[in-house]
């Protein structure tokens, strides 16, 4: 699969939907089957999974699933990709649990056919709720945690207990307001 280089890289000589050389991507023989513009799509999404700390073979699979005009089957996907089945799951996974990637009927396919969610509102809605609300819950029990061993040790009452249990109470208020941004966000994307 194609995977961003550190230096720019100049465009083939390939007509638009040929297999080609995409700006931003390494020479690679295993993309044959790859249009120009798919390599291309497929190296923002790769960035953009980079960006939100996602593994780059979901952001490989969603660019795919993306610059392709019609719906794509999980084998489609590997073998364009050239990507393990196992990877093309897991990946497929956390699309699906976010909503970014879609199942999709045709008529006379018995196969599983996905296509991707192309609005922004549901792909960072899907990506709040999945991703960023469950580490809030989390964090917000850490961090009771840490206030009850604070309140528990025998931190004492010097200059350096006192900046511990301020930077808890810090911790403790940026919880609370990341906890209260998500609603408002969710309720601004729908």
């Amino acid at each position: 699969m194609t995977r961003p280089q550190q230096s720019g890289a100049t465009l083939s000589a390939h007509a638009n939907n040929a297999p080609a050389r995409a700006p931003g991507t390494a020479v690679d023989s295993k993309v044959s089957s790859l249009t120009l513009i798919e390599q291309a799509i497929i190296v923002i999404f790769v960035r953009v999974a980079d960006v939100i700390g996602v593994p780059k073979s979901v952001g490989e699979i969603y660019g795919l699933l993306y610059g392709s005009a019609s719906p794509l089957a999980f084998q489609d996907i590997a073998d364009r990709l050239e990507m393990s089945k196992g990877s093309v799951s897991q990946g497929m996974r956390l699309l699906r649990s976010t909503g970014a990637v879609r199942l999709v009927y045709a008529a006379g396919d018995r196969r599983d056919l996905f296509e991707p969610e192309t609005e922004l509102r549901a792909l960072l809605t899907g990506f709040l709720r999945e991703k960023i609300q469950p580490h809030l819950e989390d964090g917000t029990r850490r961090i009771e945690a840490l206030r009850d061993l604070a309140r528990t040790s025998d931190l004492g009452a010097d200059t350096e207990a006192r900046v511990l249990r301020g930077r808890i109470d810090k911790l403790g208020a940026w919880q609370k307001r990341g906890k209260a941004i998500i609603p408002f966000v969710s309720k601004f994307l729908i």
